[in-house]
């Protein structure tokens, strides 16, 4: 679970709630809740994490393909 302290007396709760945000975010909890939230056959998490290995595969393919930037 994220947990976030006040950095200074003085921190608002707007800006310790927009840390906390990203905290959670950072950690995946929404993620894993949802991941969590009902059975998937192995089929299918087969099926998408397979789907997953081809989007970063092409990903990578077209990150090869760009030519390198050049320095100033």
């Amino acid at each position: 679970m994220a947990k976030v302290k006040q950095k200074h007396p003085n921190e608002s709760f707007e800006q310790l709630l927009r840390r906390f945000k990203k905290a959670v975010d950072n950690a995946d909890v929404v993620k894993d809740s949802r991941k969590n939230e009902y059975f998937e056959k192995h089929t299918s998490r087969r099926k998408r994490a397979k789907a997953a290995a081809v989007k970063r595969e092409e990903k990578r393919k077209l990150k090869d393909s760009l030519p390198p930037k050049q320095l100033r």
